[in-house]
Order: C-alpha cells, then structure tokens, then sequence
C-alpha cells in the first residue's frame, strides 16, 4: 500500500485521484465510479467528489490501494 500525502485535512476523490497521478482525467473517475471499481474504506463509491481526509484508504479494483496522510504524515 503506497501512502500520498494531501496539503490540505480535505480533498475530492477526483482530485485526489488525479494529484497521485491515478488517473489523468475526471472523466476516467466518473467511469471508475459507474463501474464500481472504487473504494475508500471497503466501501463502495457512487459518488466521485466524495470528501476524502487523511487516514482514509482508497482502492482501485486491479490497479492498487493508497493511504491518504497529512502533510505531516
């Protein structure tokens, strides 16, 4: 499980996808999302602008998992 580091104690999933450099558009995260190959806490997302905070734990189905930290880790 690779951890990324957020600046700020939010963050939209979009975006956090796309700052890890998971996928490159917003676009790709509202498929992801109808297909139901995303995660945060075991739980499936239905929505891509879900409020992500530090300590969460994204999943990508076939691609990884990440750790979302502060920046102060």
């Amino acid at each position: 499980m690779e951890e990324i580091a957020i600046n700020s104690s939010v963050i939209q999933l979009d975006q956090f996808l796309k700052w890890a450099g998971i996928v490159e558009s917003g676009g790709q995260v509202k498929s992801l999302v109808d297909a139901k190959a995303i995660m945060v806490n075991n739980r499936i997302v239905i929505e891509r602008r879900k409020k992500i905070i530090p300590g969460d734990i994204i999943e990508l189905r076939g691609s990884g998992t990440w750790k979302v930290i502060g920046p102060q880790g």
